[in-house]
């Protein structure tokens, strides 16, 4: 009977609560800015960005082409160099930057001495610009006088023409990039270290457990749904690398730094084939909208319990 009743009131706020949304357009009202900023800056441009990629768009002409610019796609080599440097790029940076950010924020997960210092100090190159922080690293890598080489000086390690070397300037890029976000994925994995229960460890202590099996058999496994989400938005950061490859490198020696953004921009606004340029910009986004449907898929399930 007093479940019964219970239900049937339930029901009924439910119902006066719909009532009073379906009146009320003070809501609909407060999110219309978001839906409106969505629909002209996000989905016009990418409906737009699709039809120009079956066009020949130049800035003079625009005629419907098909498929053409996919036909010469597919057997540009340019554009296969710069997919294969995106994905060297992607997969070294991303591997290193969740390795070493797990590692820094558990240390700093403990009582150090210069505990916010430490912080402050790994995540400042994170909200640095990335412009200023190329610019930076464009001094460290000059053969000359730069950094980098007077530390190998120091270790009697001959010097690299980093940036001016085929072999060299990917490594250069990405020990970069590591540099640029491990502080920001440090933060995100310390601030699920202090989510996870304390009761773990000291019952692994009790049980004679070293710090090396507490790492891997509670920290880790708990971290899962972190690293999961620090693995799909470096991915689709990583996929988007830009300025410092136009910064530091403009694509060169030889094409070894090229990437699919950069690909876009040479063909878009130095070679002013803005059509071509659109189907370059749809096989990224193809990429990226992929990442984020495996986002959706799976990401979902790996709350932590």
């Amino acid at each position: 009977m007093n479940a019964s009743l219970a239900t049937r009131e339930v029901s009924q706020v439910r119902k006066v609560n719909k009532g009073q949304l379906d009146r009320d357009p003070i809501g609909y009202v407060l999110i219309a800015p978001f839906y409106f900023f969505l629909l002209i800056f996000v989905l016009v441009p990418i409906l737009m960005n699709i039809y120009l990629s079956f066009t020949n768009y130049d800035m003079n002409s625009m005629d419907f082409i098909g498929l053409k610019n996919y036909k010469i796609l597919w057997g540009d080599k340019f554009f296969w160099i710069s997919l294969k440097n995106t994905f060297i790029y992607t997969v070294f940076t991303l591997l290193f930057t969740l390795g070493l950010g797990l590692i820094f924020a558990s240390l700093l997960n403990n009582k150090l001495i210069g505990l916010s210092f430490f912080r402050t100090g790994f995540f400042t190159p994170h909200v640095t610009s990335m412009v200023a922080v190329s610019m930076i690293w464009l001094w460290i890598y000059e053969p000359s006088r730069g950094i980098a080489n007077s530390v190998l000086g120091f270790f009697h390690i001959g010097g690299k023409q980093w940036l001016y070397d085929a072999n060299w300037a990917m490594v250069a890029l990405i020990i970069m990039g590591i540099w640029k976000f491990v502080g920001y994925n440090m933060v995100i994995y310390l601030a699920g270290l202090q989510g996870v229960p304390r009761d773990l460890y000291e019952a692994a202590s009790v049980d004679g457990a070293h710090t090396l099996h507490k790492f891997f058999y509670i920290t880790i496994p708990m971290l899962k749904p972190i690293t999961f989400f620090l693995l799909i938005t470096g991915l689709i950061n990583n996929f988007n690398v830009f300025e410092q490859i136009k910064i530091l490198t403009n694509g060169g020696p030889m094409n070894s730094t090229t990437t699919i953004v950069h690909q876009i921009y040479n063909r878009a606004f130095g070679e002013f084939q803005l059509g071509y340029s659109s189907a370059m910009a749809t096989v990224l986004l193809g990429i990226i909208a992929v990442i984020t449907i495996v986002n959706f898929k799976y990401g979902q399930g790996n709350d932590i319990d």
